[in-house]
């Protein structure tokens, strides 16, 4: 089992305190001045999912940002369940499809689309839409490692409670790694965003919940394992009954992206009401762990915002 419902969800709705309110989005602000001082910044826009994430990119300075002709790319979704868009419990296929044409566009030799599904693999990339999405794009591949071969064993040297686990090695080899989470609750974590969701990439995730921290441990795994790029899908927020659902599912129409991986997860957290309640992002403990690594910035009212779309 990837989680044991109620106790840890209990356990992280009770060390939830008094809300604060949502940080407000900045004004543009030129992509020069947001590379200054070594300030996150995230670009945030409004919209239907492809439309949206291509406004991201732009606000960014593009996919060829990023990504350079010849490279190896990684895309890594959610699309672990069994289960339609609509439910939120995987990233939107237009999300992932609209990332993968941008990436060959700008040159790259190979795409693949990963994630180590808990569900079957097959209905699992044909019920979350992705199978249909990509069945176009002939140079990239759909893939849920299943054989223990396909990992390489890492050691975590600034891990905390995890000190090694064995890991997907194409991402590994990788030239670039860009992460694309959906937005949804979680009941052993409270939420799951792209820290979280990196998971998704190593062999044994029960070891995750059974031997040690988990919130402790995710953020160990964040820094070996560490996106190029990470795009959040929150055109939907699955709410309550995460990770997989059904539940409480809102449309956001919105995607956030940066480079700072702990600065898009802490714009994610303020997008909805988790389990019936505002979380500041300094409430969620796999979070405070990553900026303890020096993995990113909490702190929104310190990171440069690039808002547009509607």
């Amino acid at each position: 089992m990837e989680h044991s419902k109620g106790f840890h969800r209990r356990g992280f709705l009770a060390s939830m305190g008094a809300m604060a309110g949502v940080t407000a989005l900045a004004s543009w602000l030129p992509l020069r001045w947001a590379r200054a001082d070594g300030i996150s910044r995230l670009a945030v826009a409004k919209g239907e999912a492809a439309s949206a994430t291509r406004l991201v990119l732009e606000a960014l300075g593009g996919i060829d940002a990023f990504v350079k002709k010849g490279d190896v790319v990684i895309l890594k979704p959610n699309a672990s369940f069994p289960n339609p868009p609509s439910w939120g419990c995987n990233t939107s296929p237009e999300v992932v499809a609209t990332v993968a044409k941008l990436c060959l566009e700008a040159g790259a030799k190979r795409v693949t689309v990963v994630d180590n599904t808990l569900g079957n693999p097959d209905l699992c990339f044909s019920r979350s839409g992705l199978k249909d999405a990509l069945s176009s794009l002939a140079q990239v591949r759909l893939l849920a490692p299943k054989q223990e071969s396909m990992y390489k064993e890492v050691q975590i040297l600034k891990g905390v409670a995890l000190r090694k686990t064995k890991i997907f090695k194409e991402v590994m080899e990788a030239d670039k790694f860009i992460n694309l989470p959906t937005a949804k609750s979680h009941s052993a974590t409270g939420v799951s965003l792209g820290i979280k969701g990196l998971m998704g990439l190593v062999w044994d995730r029960n070891t995750f919940h059974r031997d040690m921290d988990l919130d402790q441990a995710i953020a160990d795994l964040a820094t070996v394992l560490k996106p190029t790029l990470t795009i959040l899908d929150a055109t939907r927020g699955l709410l309550t009954a995460g990770p997989g659902g059904p539940g409480k599912v809102e449309h956001w129409n919105t995607i956030v992206a940066g480079t700072d991986p702990v600065a898009v997860d802490a714009y994610g957290v303020t997008l909805g009401q988790w389990y019936g309640q505002t979380v500041r992002p300094e409430q969620v403990k796999h979070l405070v762990a990553a900026k303890s690594h020096g993995l990113g910035t909490l702190e929104l009212e310190r990171v440069q915002i690039l808002e547009r779309g509607a």
